[in-house]
């Protein structure tokens, strides 16, 4: 029975330390998913990883269409979604590593640089150095960003709550691992 309940312990304590290390990420910071943000400048500055979140708030005028493909997202084609969100706030979790590709759905929007490039690396793997946590934005390298967007105006968007959260991310692990280490040897 002990050896059954020391188990449990550690499959619980697992479970809340893989919550308490995911971040969620909003596409486009404090701007959300629309036109006026450089969403090349934002996703330069997170680092994606496997068991995180994405968050997409946006108004009516939008939606959002996952592309399966880097030549139909440079090609905004729309057409050729492998899945389309509406209603304003949709989550999206990043299940593997690997690329994933967004863009607004709205006839024009993509072209004009509403779409972003999702490069998810594997949970255990450390931040890059484009990860700041002092809110400024460093440029991806120039072989790993879309074509920059044609049209409009870009305004560069706040890095979110996936950089700030770090330090109550830590506290809880703390706290899941200290109960993990009671559960096990008490």
């Amino acid at each position: 029975m002990v050896i059954s309940f020391r188990f449990i312990a550690v499959v619980i304590a697992t479970v809340f330390l893989q919550q308490a290390l995911a971040a969620k990420h909003t596409v486009g910071g404090s701007q959300g998913w629309d036109e006026s943000t450089d969403f090349d400048t934002w996703a330069s500055a997170q680092t994606f990883k496997v068991g995180d979140e994405l968050e997409f708030k946006y108004s009516s005028l939008h939606s959002v269409a996952e592309l399966p493909s880097e030549s139909a997202f440079k090609k905004c084609d729309i057409g050729v979604a492998s899945n389309s969100l509406t209603g304003g706030d949709n989550k999206v979790k990043l299940t593997k590593a690997g690329t994933r590709y967004f863009a607004c759905g709205t006839s024009g929007h993509c072209e004009q640089g509403m779409k972003v490039k999702i490069t998810t690396v594997a949970a255990d793997a450390s931040p890059s150095p484009a990860s700041p946590t002092d809110g400024s934005a460093t440029p991806a390298a120039p072989d790993a960003s879309p074509s920059p967007p044609t049209g409009g105006s870009t305004t560069p968007a706040a890095t979110t709550q996936s950089t700030s959260a770090a330090a109550p991310r830590h506290r809880l692990l703390r706290v899941v691992a200290f109960v993990a280490f009671v559960a096990i040897f008490v």
